[in-house]
Parts: C-alpha cells; structure tokens; sequence
C-alpha cells in the first residue's frame, strides 16, 4: 500500500471508529423496552436494579438493562447497564462499517448500465458569463439567503431542534424537514464550487441537531418524533419517507462537497432503519412511499457508496408499488398516487404531477443502472404522452388544478392551469436520466423549455419571491370574489372550491407549503448538470451555457469553452484543447432554419487541439400554432423567439389582452432593456375600437397600436396585471 492509499484508509478507519461510536452511544441511550418476566409476571432480575429485557430496536435477543426510573417490579425506562448488544447486533454493525471503510477507501463508485451518453457532473463545468452566470450569482447572494431568512422566521430551522411544545408558535409540519433538506442539498452544491464558511456552519449546526436528535433506531423525522411519535410508518400521506429522501440527496451532495461524513453516516443509518422496517420486518402500515423521491435517491446513494442493499431499497419501492392496493391506500383515487397500477403497466402519466415525475425519474435511473429495457421503454413511452398531450408550451406540467395533477388527455387550460414550479423541475430531472439511454435531442429540447420558461417563472426578477403555481393567462377580474354568495374564507377554502388562488398573481417570499423556492435552489446550484454528456470521445453539448468544461478524453485531460450570449443570440463559440474529440452540439427543435447535417438532433464537429468551432442558430420570432384537440389554444397562437416563451402583460399594452391581433409582417423589435435578464419584442398590432354597446354587428375597424412583449418567465413582477400567452395573429 503506497502512501496515498494508507492516508485514505487511516482517515476512512477514524471515520468508521466515529460512526462506531456514534452507533453505540445510540445503543445505550433511556429508551422503553420489554422486560422478560418470570412465572409470577416480575421482571427476571440479575442483580438488585438489573433485569433482562428485549429492546425491540435491537431485535429479539435478550440483553441486560438497569432500571433508570422507577423502583420495585415496574419499569419503564432504562439504560442499558454496559455494552451488552446481542451478537447478531454487533456483527450487523461491523459488517456494514467494514464495507463503509472499504467504500471511503476505495471510493468505489457504482457503474451504471450500458448508456450511450453519461451526463457529466455540474462540478465539471464553471459558468463564468451570461444568462445562467446570473441567474447563479443571483441565487447565491439573493435567492439562498432569502429562503433560510424565511425558513428561520417560520420556525423550520428550529424545529430541528425537536423541542416544539404545545402553546409554542410555528408547529412544525410533516413535511418541513424536506424544505429544509432542499436548501442543504442547494448550500452543498454552491459549496462544491466554492467554500463559503457561513454556509458551512449553518448546515454543520443543522448536521448536529439531527444526530444529537437521532433515535437510537435511525429514525429521524422532526413531527413524528414530537408530535405524533405514535404513528410512525403509519399513515401513508405523512411524507416520512419523501423527508427521507431530500434529507439523504442533501447529505450526499454535502459529502461530496466538503468530505465531511457526519450528515452521510446518520443518512445511511436512517437508510438501513428504513431497509429494516419495509423489507425485513414489514412492520409500517403500508408498503410504498405515498409521495415518491426516496427512490432516486437511494439509488444516488448507490452510486455514491456502492453498496447493494441501497439499490435494492429503491427497486422494492419501485417493483412492489401498485400491488397492495389495501395498505397503500391513502384516501384518495390510487391514480392520484401512482398505486393504480404497476411501475411496469403504467401506459400514461397520471396523478400528482410531481409525485409522478419523481417516481419516473426513479424508474428511469433503475433501467440505466440495470440494462433494463423493459423498464426503459415504459419510461420513454411516458414521457412521450407528456409531450405530446400533457405539457404546456412553457413545459409546465399538471394542469389540473384540483390535486396538482395530470389531466386528461389535451386539456391544457390557460387561465385555469396550475403547473407547479417543482412539477417542471421534476419533468426535467425525468428527460435528464432519460438522456443517457438515448442519444436524441428531443429530452435536452425539453429541459431548455422547463428551464427558461415553466421552472424560471416560478422566481421574481429580484431572486427573494416565488411563485407556486404558474398561470398561463389572468384576468384580475376572475380573482375578484366580493360578489360570491358564501365566504370564499382563507387560501385552503379557495383550493376546497376549485378557485383561481391570488398567489398566482403575485409571487410570495415563503409558503405554508414551501417546496418550490429551496427546489429552485438547489437547481439553479447545480445547473450545469444539464449542460454537458459524453460517450467516448463524442463530447454532447445539450444546453449552452458560457463558461469552461473539463473533461477527460483518451484518457488525458482536456478542456471545452464555449462563449455566447445565447439567448439574446444563437451564436455559440466553442473552443477545445485536448486529444481529438467530436462535438455533438444539439440543434434545438425550434430552430427550423438551421441548415446543417444533424443526426438524432446533433450537428457533429471534429476537434483536435487548440480547434474552434462556431455554431450559428438562427433565432427569428416564430408564431406557434397548438394541436386543434387543445380547446383554450384554439385559433390562437404563442410567441416564440429561441428557447424562450413570451407573453404580453396589462401593465404595458392595456386591459382586454385577448383583442389585440399581432401582425404576422408587422415591424418586429428585438431589444434589449435593463428590467429583463432577457430581450423583448415590440410588435405592430390591431384591437378593436371601444364598443358602443354589448352587441354589435361584425365590423373591419380596427385600430394599429404597438405592443410590447415580454419573457414569460418575467411576468408579474411590476405588480398585479392582466397577461396573457396565446394570442390572436393576423
């Protein structure tokens, strides 16, 4: 062993001792257990405050208590009087730890399936300028700090104290540990570009309260430990096992952030209880998660670890889902859930839009690691009924705003959508896995729509508010309620009856359900994962974002820069230094004046050395026409110009946006202008004149105004306005 290799094992042995540590001081922290009783129902006593007892955290084997609390033949509580763990514990323990040892070793990153394209990690790419370089410096001096401000001021930072008291303000929720958990997986990937020592302590804080509040079991989950400590594992809706999940992708990208192992050891820990409870024993009272996401991540802790049990974790979840329809019940339709059917049967995307796109994601990342095809084609068919039926042209996905959830097939409303912010993100973490088992542009073409679009317009132009749900046309006179018969009460009653929410004319800084802002987070933290694929020497360009990318080819470092203003422009500028390589750089499929050679949407470029190629994509206003079958569509058209969606806002042009005619040969503006990260449009146009009564006779009058378009994903930031997407055209 050389020198390098012993340094890495002596620290991976002292991580292990800590872990070790850790596990027993657990073992004998004041817990409840079972006393062995004799013939006359008394504890079997050793000596005088000493019993033998079963600790159902430790199985069925019997070990050695002290009574801590009580005196006579009563106990309730107490320690264990030295480190007598059964056997079979013990071995379990040193087992795990002696793989944990070879794994941080080693380093033995599990090898995913035969794919044709590995996305490259976001580390290996620096973005240094342009659009998403500011929409990153954005989200880490603005956007990062506003979403802790708020978690702090509505108590979920404080809460993982696990300390809440009746009487006392912000009761935690279910469901908090997973916004918080976001946030840590978003501060972990800013840390991987650059260590931020204020950053570091707030999640090192946070690390310490959830191993100093660990139950002895593994078991962690703020609510359920002080709330309702009595139904863990017991009610499918509660999102144990989704907080599971955030907090273990947190804990892994924050390992490979800094090395640190804490928040890694305690994850796995909750990983192998989690293992215990749904595999082994089959003791909760259901068998799939209700809102999936702990899947992919167990299978990125596979990858992260190496380690078996944690993919096997994931594909129970996903192989056994749809087959208990009794104990995965959750009071609602089983669509809504993705219970209907198998993983294997599902022939379209249904439910929860978000919980669906996770469980896709899942699926996807199986099949890859598998060399599953079956499985992969299911995928594929999928995501082909989303973006052939069920995707807003701003790639916003579950339209359906009773439940948040698909709907059917073309029914695409506009000024009744919901399309949430985490449901587009999910839908691009679906394309991306989908991506390395099919060289073909139309999953990168996907992501670009999510990204400067449906994901984008759910964060203000200022970084500090959010939107939830992301309309496609308002009308502030449908949010008017003043004149309704009953008492439209607060924002639960609204959603009870199927009404348009204000909050989706203004974006907030937090919400009682706040899963959107710490998404964004984390994404834009970790943009650059989109950007780059490699197979070989065939080097994809997928999304173009300025800056430098490392690379490794024929087994010798290199390096690619690509320089753009893009999407001001289509001129991307891309400059490689490394062993001859060919450039797959994709042709958006909105570019329908390229005029190069493509194949499967790439144009391909060999590179040697030193070599610069440009790529010039023409970027003209396009009028995008819907499938007739889309009925809110009909007979009218969207604004298009290179990846981005526009749309045309009150506060510029005036009420009654669906009058206005924009003209097909008008004179056509592209600027640019300080309030948009991105350019504007101003375009000729016709409205009708002011009517004289509520009926007239068809009429030619027109009158010629311009108007001025704006990004879709900018709208409502000058305040509550009327907007509109899919305008008339002549």
């Amino acid at each position: 062993m050389d020198p390098v290799e012993a340094d890495r094992f002596f620290s991976a042995f002292c991580t292990t001792v800590r872990y070790i540590r850790r596990e027993m001081q657990h073992l004998t922290r004041c817990r409840t257990v079972k006393p062995i009783t004799n013939e006359e129902g008394h504890p079997s006593l050793q000596h005088e405050d000493q019993f033998m007892a079963i600790d159902p955290s430790f199985g069925v084997l019997p070990c050695v208590a002290r009574n801590e609390t009580t005196a006579g033949n009563k106990p309730y509580s107490f320690i264990h009087s030295r480190i007598l763990t059964p056997f079979l514990r013990i071995m379990r323990l040193l087992s795990h730890n002696i793989r944990l040892i070879l794994y941080l070793s080693q380093r033995k990153i599990a090898v995913k399936g035969d794919m044709p394209m590995k996305n490259l990690h976001f580390s290996k790419t620096r973005i240094m300028d342009g659009f998403w370089y500011h929409y990153a410096k954005l989200n880490r001096e603005v956007t990062i700090p506003a979403v802790y401000d708020q978690f702090c001021a509505t108590g979920r930072f404080d809460a993982f104290r696990c300390d809440w008291q009746e009487g006392m303000p912000n009761k935690p929720h279910y469901f908090w540990d997973s916004d918080v958990a976001k946030w840590l997986e978003g501060v972990a990937y800013l840390l991987q570009e650059s260590r931020d020592p204020e950053l570091e302590k707030i999640v090192d804080e946070t690390v310490e309260l959830i191993i100093k509040n660990q139950e002895p079991s593994g078991y962690f989950n703020i609510y359920h430990m002080i709330i309702e400590p009595h139904i863990k594992f017991q009610k499918r809706g509660h999102h144990e096992l989704y907080c599971a999940g955030h907090l273990l992708e947190a804990a892994i990208a924050y390992h490979e952030a800094t090395g640190k192992d804490a928040f890694l050891l305690a994850m796995m820990r909750y990983m192998d209880h989690i293992y215990d409870v749904f595999v082994v024993a089959q003791s909760a009272s259901f068998v799939t998660p209700g809102h999936e996401e702990i899947e992919l991540a167990l299978i990125k802790l596979y990858d992260h670890t190496g380690i078996q049990k944690y993919l096997d974790l994931a594909e129970f979840f996903l192989e056994e889902r749809g087959k208990h329809p009794d104990k995965d019940a959750e009071g609602v339709l089983p669509l809504h859930t993705q219970t209907d059917v198998t993983v294997r049967n599902i022939k379209e995307a249904k439910g929860h839009a978000v919980r669906a796109c996770y469980l896709y994601t899942a699926m996807a990342m199986l099949a890859n690691r598998k060399n599953d095809r079956e499985l992969l084609k299911v995928c594929q068919n999928i995501l082909e009924d989303i973006l052939t039926k069920k995707m807003s042209i701003t790639g916003g996905i579950g339209a359906n705003i009773q439940g948040e959830a698909f709907g059917k097939p073309y029914m695409l409303s506009n000024d009744r959508n919901y399309n949430e912010t985490c449901a587009a993100i999910s839908l691009a973490m679906f394309a991306r896995e989908l991506q390395e088992a099919d060289v073909n542009s139309k999953y990168a073409d996907v992501i670009e729509r999510i990204f400067y679009n449906g994901m984008l317009s759910g964060l203000s132009l200022t970084g500090d508010a959010f939107f939830y749900e992301n309309a496609l046309e308002i009308d502030l006179r449908d949010y008017d309620y003043s004149d309704l018969y009953f008492s439209t009460g607060n924002s639960a009653e609204i959603h009870r009856r199927g009404l348009l929410s204000p909050r989706r004319l203004e974006r907030a800084k937090v919400f009682s359900c706040s899963c959107c802002p710490p998404n964004i987070n984390r994404v834009l933290a970790s943009i650059a994962r989109y950007a780059y694929g490699q197979d070989g020497n065939v080097i994809f360009c997928n999304q173009f974002m300025a800056g430098r990318t490392e690379l490794t080819v024929a087994g010798e470092p290199a390096i690619l820069e690509l320089k753009t203003q893009y999407p001001y422009d289509g001129k991307l500028v891309y400059t490689y230094h490394g062993a001859p390589a060919v450039l797959a750089v994709r042709i958006p499929d909105w570019c329908a004046e390229y005029q190069g050679k493509t194949d499967n949407g790439f144009a391909h470029f060999p590179v040697t050395d030193g070599e610069t190629v440009i790529v010039d994509l023409p970027m003209e206003i396009h009028f995008v026409q819907a499938d007739p079958k889309i009925r809110s569509c009909a007979g009218r058209f969207a604004v298009t110009r290179g990846p981005l969606v526009y749309c045309m806002e009150a506060v510029d042009n005036g009420n009654n946006l669906g009058d206005i005619e924009l003209l097909d040969n008008g004179n056509n503006c592209v600027c640019a202008e300080a309030d948009f990260p991105a350019p504007v449009i101003y375009m000729d146009a016709l409205r009708r004149p002011k009517a004289t009564s509520l009926y007239t006779l068809r009429s030619a009058a027109r009158e010629a105004v311009r108007v001025k378009l704006i990004p879709y994903f900018g709208f409502a930031n000058r305040g509550r306005s009327d907007m509109i997407v899919w305008m008339q055209v002549r």
